[in-house]
């Protein structure tokens, strides 16, 4: 069977290369080529790499079995775990590695050794406080339904903020509830300070205080938070369509050019720009039912609707 050049480019090993140019053309059409090892030019034909040494497993595995069973390495540390994920387990299973029955004479030693197994993991105050604030973390992330990513890079802030000594004294929910808070927003899935407080039971302004902490110890700069992060997830939680979303990040782009978005809650215009962009569309969402899932009040809403329309020539018909 003879591979295209065209397939053959299509590899998921991809070398270092200096110049991703062509130094005799300057073309920037290159082909790595997997069973030559070779880089040349689609356009002239120059050799540009030679001899390219594959960094990749010698072996291949053509299902996940087989990849599971030649990998010669572990799976990846896990900082949302107290133990990152690498702990020597005791098996509960009373045999030994042969699969033969342990003899009832040993058990005893067994299970003392179980016990102290599971005390030694977590063998310190430090280490105890770190486990109880990654339990709360966890916790909280699947209350607000964040990704993977976002509750490790949280429980990352979180450790920093221990390693540096900056949580002590402090309330560990109220930490670990704003170093979520800073990894949703870094992340560009914020979340707001009422659903933060709500999933916490720490107050709004407790939350914010230490986030501010967090960030100037830790130097974290994130961007201030845009109406147009929002604008998708409440338009999911209404069940409006995808035009209704684009027509109410436009409404957000025309009114920060404007500069109407300053010094202005960024969920009460992300909902004003949804309810005019409801009603253009002929999609309408009462201001009680924005409100609800924007979390603000239907008053904040029609403050907002009145600048936006009056400042951006807007035309609503009802």
């Amino acid at each position: 069977m003879t591979l295209k050049a065209s397939n053959i480019s299509k590899v998921e090993f991809v070398p270092h290369i200096d110049q991703n140019v062509c130094p005799d053309c300057g073309s920037t059409n290159l082909n790595f080529d997997s069973g030559r090892a070779e880089i040349c030019c689609n356009n002239c034909g120059l050799v540009i790499e030679d001899n390219i040494i594959d960094k990749g497993p010698e072996w291949r595995a053509h299902d996940h079995e087989q990849l599971a069973k030649r990998a010669r390495t572990g799976a990846p540390s896990i900082f949302g775990i107290a133990d990152k994920g690498l702990p020597t387990d005791i098996d509960w299973k009373n045999k030994d590695l042969k699969g033969h029955n342990i003899p009832e004479r040993n058990l005893p030693q067994i299970y003392r050794l179980r016990r102290w197994n599971k005390r030694l993991r977590v063998s310190g105050t430090g280490e105890r406080n770190l486990a109880l604030a990654l339990s709360e973390l966890d916790r909280q992330s699947s209350r607000l339904g964040v990704p993977r990513s976002v509750r490790e890079d949280a429980a990352l802030i979180y450790r920093k903020a221990a390693k540096e000594n900056i949580v002590r004294g402090r309330s560990i929910i109220g930490m670990v509830a704003a170093s979520l808070y800073t990894a949703c927003r870094r992340a560009g899935i914020p979340r707001t300070l009422d659903e933060m407080s709500e999933v916490s039971q720490v107050t709004q302004k407790q939350i914010g205080k230490n986030y501010r902490f967090l960030a100037r110890k830790l130097n974290i700069k994130l961007k201030p938070t845009s109406p147009a992060d929002y604008v998708p997830r409440f338009a999911s939680n209404l069940g409006l369509s995808g035009n209704v979303q684009a027509k109410a990040i436009e409404i957000v782009n025309s009114s920060s050019e404007h500069g109407l978005i300053v010094g202005r809650e960024p969920t009460g215009i992300a909902a004003a720009t949804l309810y005019i962009a409801s009603i253009v569309l002929g999609e309408k969402r009462t201001q009680k039912e924005i409100a609800e899932i924007a979390g603000v009040t239907e008053v904040t809403i029609r403050n907002r609707y009145k600048e936006l329309t009056n400042n951006l020539d807007l035309t609503v018909i009802f």
